[in-house]
Formats: C-alpha cells, sequence, structure tokens
C-alpha cells in the first residue's frame, strides 16, 4: 500500500510558504502523493493554484487533486485546468470528484446546491468527452492544453454510501474515501462495497481504492491539535455534530496511527492519505520518519 501526504492546507497556522516546503519535502520523502482539497468559504488556500505549485516544485509524487467538487464548476473550466496541471506535472496528475457538502460553498459560486448528484454524473461525462479532444460545442475549438496523459488523468470517485458508489461504478476508475476515526471496519466496509458495485455494474477491472484519515504528530500537544483541527474543519455542520465527530479523530500518536495504516492495507486500499491537522514541520517530521521506517 502506498502512502500519501496532503498538504496542511486547511490548518489554521498554514503559512505562505508552506506550500512549497512542504511539496518539497513530501517528494523528497516516502510518500506516494501530495494531495489538496476544495474548499471555499474557509481560510485555505485554493486548490488549482496550489497544485499547480505542487507540480512546479516536484518531480516523483503523484499532484492528487483530493476532492474536486465538480457540480460547483463549469466543465470546460474544469478540463482546462487538468490539462494545464497535467502538463506541468509531467503527466503525474491524479483526480478525485464528488458533491462535496458545504452549501456556502455552491452558494458563494452561484452554483445550485440541489440536484448535485445527477449534475456529477452529467458532469463526469462531459468532462470525459472535453478531455478527449471534442469540442464544448459544434463550431468551437477543442479545449486546451490536452493533458500529457491520453484521455486524462484517472478519476476517482469521492463516494460514499450505496447510490453513490453504484453511480460512480458507471464512470469512475476507483474510489477515494476517507474515515476521519480512522476506523478499521469503515475503511474495510467501503472497500467491499466499492468491490461489489464495480462487480454488479458489470465492471472488468478491480476499482483503485484510497482512503484516508486526519492525523496529528510531533507538536507539543498532538491530541489537542487533532481535536481543534478537526471540529474547526466541520465547524459548518453545527457545533455540537462538529464536536461529537472530533471526538472520534484519534490518530495522534505513532502507535495509533500505525495501527490505522495496518488496518487501511488490510482493507485492500491501494494508497492511504494523511492529512496533516497542523502545518508545523515537526509534524510534517514526524510523519515522514514513520512512513520511512514501516516495512
Amino acid at each position: 500500500m502506498e502512502i500519501g501526504l496532503a498538504l496542511p492546507q486547511m490548518a489554521p497556522d498554514y503559512a505562505p510558504t508552506t506550500t512549497v516546503s512542504w511539496a518539497r519535502a513530501i517528494d523528497q520523502g516516502p510518500f506516494s502523493s501530495v494531495s489538496v482539497g476544495e474548499r471555499v468559504t474557509f481560510h485555505n488556500p485554493e486548490m488549482v493554484a496550489t497544485l499547480g505549485a505542487c507540480a512546479a516544485v516536484t518531480e516523483r509524487v503523484r499532484i492528487f487533486a483530493n476532492l474536486w467538487v465538480l457540480p460547483q464548476h463549469p466543465m470546460p473550466m474544469v478540463a482546462q485546468q487538468i490539462g494545464t496541471l497535467d502538463q506541468l506535472a509531467g503527466g503525474r496528475l491524479e483526480v478525485a470528484v464528488g458533491v462535496g457538502g458545504r452549501e456556502h460553498d455552491y452558494r458563494a459560486l452561484a452554483a445550485p446546491f440541489t440536484g448535485r448528484h445527477a449534475r456529477l454524473d452529467e458532469n463526469v461525462a462531459e468532462l470525459k468527452r472535453l478531455l478527449a479532444g471534442e469540442p464544448p460545442f459544434e463550431g468551437a475549438d477543442p479545449v486546451g492544453p490536452a493533458c500529457v496523459q491520453p484521455g486524462g488523468p484517472r478519476i476517482l470517485a469521492g463516494a460514499m454510501g450505496p447510490k453513490a458508489m453504484r453511480r460512480a461504478a458507471v464512470w469512475a476508475d476507483g474510489i477515494s474515501g476517507f474515515s476521519i476515526a480512522g476506523d478499521a471496519a469503515e475503511i474495510a466496509k467501503a472497500n467491499q462495497l466499492a468491490r461489489d458495485c464495480w462487480a454488479e455494474a458489470g465492471r472488468t477491472t478491480v476499482p483503485h481504492q484510497v482512503s484516508g484519515c486526519f492525523f496529528a504528530l510531533g507538536t507539543d500537544e498532538p491530541a489537542v491539535d487533532l481535536h481543534a483541527f478537526t471540529a474547526r474543519y466541520l465547524g459548518f455542520l453545527g457545533e455540537d455534530l462538529a464536536e461529537a465527530v472530533a471526538a472520534t479523530a484519534r490518530a495522534s500518536s505513532v502507535e495509533v496511527l500505525n495501527e490505522v495504516l495496518d488496518a487501511a492495507e488490510e482493507a485492500g486500499c491501494d494508497e492511504f492519505i494523511l492529512v496533516p491537522a497542523s502545518a508545523d514541520p515537526r509534524c510534517l517530521e514526524a510523519v515522514t520518519e514513520l512512513v520511512a521506517a514501516r516495512p
């Protein structure tokens, strides 16, 4: 199982220099990918620009957009951004897509929140046509630039429940799941559901299976940092629910994080994404040491 590391872009201590310093360190370390997510009405840096910077200063790791909320955007623009990123990365781009869950982001971008699940299916179909070189409308030129990867990068689905997973099985190359608690049973259940849905859809390939969790290591009080980060990140759910979910986040020690990674590997994950709760360089150093020491 490969292990990727996300940038700590949602952490409150993210600084102007964090993107480049972390991306370079991740590229030089034992990680498989550097990833960034999308969120609009928050303090984080924008996803596409950040991924572009990562692509420019790395040579080895995959550049992972995890996760692109497609129903918020026009597909020709997304296609152009994907082509640009794949060129900058020399064909190292990977993309996970989904519907998100933050109505304020949709409102901020003047996109309807309702009907987003059905639009995602339509968005992916359109995006694939554009990445294959078809023009956005009759008489138009194709959207450029062309991807280095023929037909575009692998597209994973941020699907969670059975209904979303069945829809994703029609068009996705795999799944990109997440378990805030790093729960072994939750990760295994999601992977099995994906395999079952792929088989039901008549797919002849096994889905690429990615999962992840929040973590904190190396700081003065990693458990406190992890809880505070998770509650703040989930604040859009309301204070009570955010605190309740944050209480389940537990990957704040070497022992627990290794336990989570072992369970993810046993569950069949091809890659596991570690999402830092802090931009403290000590967190980066600690997780690099942990991953490098794994068999």
